[in-house]
């Protein structure tokens, strides 16, 4: 495991440098408990947050920390109505902070997202003032091809068995460029670069995280 460990610091450290190079902070972490730390000192206190449907941000327990701290919490998961839940979704596009993660990175530092509803993307593109992303070492690939065959073929059939919807990929683990009502490859994101620096702050985890 110390040898795993070692390869992975030596690739974080170098996927960190790549995603500099295009604007993005970045951070390299040994631990999900270094990574809660970072990402509190980094959102200031008061600041308006909210987030898309990531599993990184809850297994390092931010979201958590953000509802019991002193933040403006933009929470969809509190709304009463779809239409309070949508009216949360648009609000957030003009949060300080905006939480997720990211569904595969290549090794030359870019990010790749795939959606359905795509609020997530349209967040990641342009609106929230800053982009906070928790993202397992796990998500690493070589390049961008690879990482869109990792949304895909992973993250996607993961995520259609967390939310039990009916698609192809949940009977068999593997994508097949399905037109089903309910799939959730609508919309593919790719980042190769944040026009205003800074704007997108990536943390790395030296774990596996999320999918």
């Amino acid at each position: 495991m110390e040898i795993i460990k070692k390869r992975n610091s030596l690739l974080g450290e170098q996927v960190v440098k790549n995603l500099k190079s295009r604007n993005i902070d970045a951070y390299f972490v040994s631990s999900k408990e270094e990574a809660l730390k970072k990402a509190l000192e980094i959102i200031p206190q008061e600041s308006s947050i909210s987030w898309g449907g990531s599993v990184s941000i809850e297994s390092i327990g931010l979201k958590e920390a953000v509802r019991n701290g002193n933040y403006k919490v933009l929470d969809r998961e509190k709304a009463k109505t779809l239409e309070e839940k949508h009216e949360i979704m648009h609000q957030a596009l003009s949060s300080d902070f905006f939480l997720t993660s990211c569904n595969a990175i290549s090794e030359d530092g870019i990010l790749v997202n795939i959606d359905g509803v795509a609020n997530r993307l349209a967040a990641i593109c342009y609106g929230p003032k800053h982009v906070l992303m928790i993202v397992g070492i796990n998500k690493i690939v070589k390049s961008v091809e690879d990482a869109i065959s990792r949304a895909r073929n992973i993250a996607a059939p993961i995520n259609a068995q967390r939310f039990d919807i009916d698609t192809p990929c949940k009977k068999t683990g593997c994508c097949y460029d399905c037109k089903s009502p309910d799939t959730i490859c609508c919309q593919l994101l790719i980042t190769r670069y944040s026009k205003i620096k800074g704007r997108i702050i990536l943390i790395l985890v030296n774990d596996n995280i999320g999918y």
